[in-house]
């Protein structure tokens, strides 16, 4: 019975994934008390358990990085790989605790047959606000799908972290990008 539901997920489409995944977190979001009041650490938990895994780190920590990956020590990818996972974290349990009944519109998912990679276009709906778009950009790696960009509204988190993050490392280094990160983590997580 294992082998068959892990074979299950493995056999999962990009869209099947993504709304999984939503439908998951925002079902613990609606029944969780302390979620709803803000429990950050109850937050940063769901983020860990149920979004994270979902990413290939490997793969955004080099767009971001861009030409600056390859010049990095093997120190410095891992030392900057743990903090932006941390931001990552951060970022999604920010939020996950603004969420106020909002709705998740899949729009239709098209793939190729043998296609490795795949956009989930989606819609979020928003009582009494604007729709936001949410398109969530997917690798295939063995049979499983990986998120590896987040475009919202046409901005793109890879292209959004890489300009920021490329300024910082020309002035000052990689190394003083992944102090500031570090520093900015740290004050988060003491809130």
């Amino acid at each position: 019975m294992l082998c068959f539901s892990v074979g299950a997920f493995a056999a999962e489409t990009p869209d099947e994934l993504v709304k999984r995944t939503a439908e998951d977190v925002l079902a613990v979001v609606k029944n969780d008390k302390d979620i709803q009041a803000g429990d950050q650490q109850k937050i940063f938990a769901l983020a860990e358990e149920k979004i994270l895994p979902n990413f290939n780190f490997d793969r955004v920590s080099r767009l971001v990085l861009g030409k600056n990956w390859t010049k990095a020590t093997t120190d410095q990818k891992s030392a900057f790989q743990a903090e932006f996972r941390t931001l990552l974290l951060r970022t999604y349990a920010t939020a996950l605790s603004k969420y106020k009944n909002q709705v998740i519109e899949y729009k239709p998912l098209r793939l190729e047959n043998g296609a490795n990679s795949a956009t989930v276009k989606t819609i979020i709906l928003q009582p009494g606000g604007q729709p936001i778009a949410v398109d969530y950009a997917l690798e295939k790696q063995a049979d499983v799908w990986k998120v590896y960009d987040i475009v919202i509204e046409g901005v793109s988190l890879v292209t959004n972290y890489r300009g920021q993050f490329t300024q910082e490392i020309r002035q000052n280094g990689l190394d003083s990008l992944i102090k500031k990160l570090a520093d900015k983590n740290k004050v988060t997580q003491a809130k």
